[in-house]
C-alpha cells in the first residue's frame, strides 16, 4: 500500500501547479482575426504531407513528406486573395521501413536523384469561415497538374516557446499517381491517393 500511498501524495502536490497551466488551454484558436495581413514563411518543423494508398486490396499503406521551404500571403478581410507557395523533400520521404523506401525513391516511382522536390503552387481561393476550397498547380517529377483541396483553418496564436505568431491549416484531397508518372504497380496498388496536408506558419 505504501507506494500507492506515495504515488497519491505525489499527485496530490502536483495537481495545484499543473491546474492553471491545464485551466489555460492551448496557446492557439480558431480566430482568423489574429491573423494579421502579411507574407510568412512555412515552419518546416511543424508541416508535413501523408499520403495513403490501397496495397492490393490488402491493407492501408501510408507514408509521409515533410515540407523543406514555402510561404503563405494572407489577409484576413481578403481570404479569397491568400497566396500558398509550399516545396516538398521527395528525397527525403519517410516510410516504415528502409528497402520500400529506397523503393519509393527508385526510378520505378520517383526517381528523387533526378528529380528531388515537388512543389504546389495556388492559383485560387475560394473561403468560406474557417474553411476554404484552394485550387493550385502540384509539380512531380516536373509534371504539373492542378489539384484541389479542403482546407480548414487550425488556429493562430502567440508561440510560448519563441513569443512569435503561428497559425496553420489542415488540407486533404487526391491525386492520381499515373498522372504524375508514378504509375507502376496500377492497378495492383491503387492509383488513387489520398493527402492529408498540415501546414504550419510563423512569423519571422
Amino acid at each position: 500500500m505504501r507506494p500507492i500511498y506515495a504515488a497519491v501524495l505525489m499527485l496530490a502536490t502536483l495537481a495545484p501547479v499543473a491546474a492553471p497551466v491545464l485551466a489555460q488551454g492551448l496557446p492557439g484558436s480558431p480566430n482568423t482575426a489574429l491573423v494579421k495581413a502579411g507574407t510568412y514563411p512555412l515552419d518546416p518543423n511543424h508541416s508535413q504531407v501523408t499520403w495513403q494508398v490501397n496495397h492490393m486490396g490488402f491493407s492501408m499503406l501510408q507514408g509521409q513528406f515533410g515540407a523543406s521551404e514555402g510561404s503563405i500571403t494572407i489577409d484576413p478581410a481578403k481570404p479569397n486573395a491568400t497566396k500558398v507557395d509550399v516545396t516538398f523533400p521527395i528525397d527525403k520521404l519517410s516510410v516504415t521501413a528502409e528497402p520500400f523506401a529506397h523503393h519509393l525513391k527508385s526510378k520505378d516511382f520517383f526517381d528523387a536523384a533526378t528529380y528531388p522536390t515537388a512543389r504546389f503552387v495556388s492559383t485560387s481561393v475560394q473561403a468560406s469561415g474557417n474553411s476554404a476550397t484552394i485550387t493550385g498547380n502540384l509539380t512531380i517529377k516536373n509534371i504539373t497538374k492542378p489539384v484541389t483541396l479542403k482546407a480548414t483553418f487550425v488556429g493562430a496564436g502567440m508561440n510560448p516557446m519563441n513569443k512569435k505568431l503561428n497559425f496553420g491549416f489542415r488540407a486533404t484531397g487526391t491525386i492520381n499517381r499515373s498522372d504524375f508518372g508514378l504509375g507502376m504497380a496500377v492497378p495492383v496498388v491503387s492509383d488513387k491517393v489520398d493527402l492529408t496536408i498540415n501546414a504550419a506558419f510563423a512569423a519571422n
